[in-house]
């Protein structure tokens, strides 16, 4: 995306394809609050300002199976530099889906563990209380497993919270969180490390 004009449009798009705010914002790597601006803004000249986010457009590594199994390949390194200080093996890499299952599809294959599919709950507009996100029953599972997180970016970090918390609740050990880009910035999440090839500090 070049700028806000085609941050707009992209938003409009995916909305008039049927996705709802938490998936756009999952397809842009942006904030539900950034989403719910754009399209707003695209309905008014006067609209509130802009909320502070970044957006992260990492298309140039996912159409590029090469190119994602070399950072897979990264991911898989700052995993076992992670673990390795707890001497810590991995059982299963939790890809959040959608874009976080094929690097873990690949870091799964590479670590020699379980391949674990999440389904958050961020893809629906209105979320019940109580409502949580699920593990696919079509590939690996999780319980009494050291799992190991993949996504492709940390926004606000309330989907990693999510699959944290779902992994305890099914007695997982949830050991370390990698994705490729944090903006978030923080060096835990429920006390599980985060490691990120690119780390955004906005210095405002």
């Amino acid at each position: 995306m070049k700028n806000i004009e085609d941050l707009i449009q992209k938003a409009l798009e995916l909305q008039s394809n049927g996705l709802v705010t938490g998936q756009i914002a999952d397809e842009l790597n942006v904030s539900r609050e950034t989403v719910t601006w754009l399209l707003t803004r695209s309905k008014k000249e006067a609209s509130a300002p802009a909320p502070r986010d970044i957006s992260v457009n990492w298309s140039s590594i996912g159409k590029s199976a090469a190119r994602l199994h070399y950072i897979s390949l990264a991911l898989c390194d700052m995993v076992l530099e992670t673990l390795g200080k707890t001497n810590t093996k991995v059982d299963a890499v939790v890809g959040v889906a959608a874009s976080g299952i094929p690097l873990a599809s690949l870091m799964a294959n590479e670590l020699g563990a379980d391949l674990v599919i999440y389904h958050s709950r961020k893809g629906q507009d209105t979320v019940q209380p109580g409502h949580k996100g699920t593990i696919s029953r079509n590939f690996g599972t999780v319980e009494g497993k050291n799992c190991v997180i993949v996504d492709d970016v940390i926004t606000t970090g309330s989907t990693t919270m999510e699959v944290i918390e779902q992994l305890r609740e099914m007695d997982a050990k949830p050991r370390v969180v990698v994705v490729l880009v944090d903006k978030k910035g923080a060096d835990t999440i429920a006390n599980v490390p985060i490691q990120s090839l690119v780390r955004i500090v906005r210095l405002d």
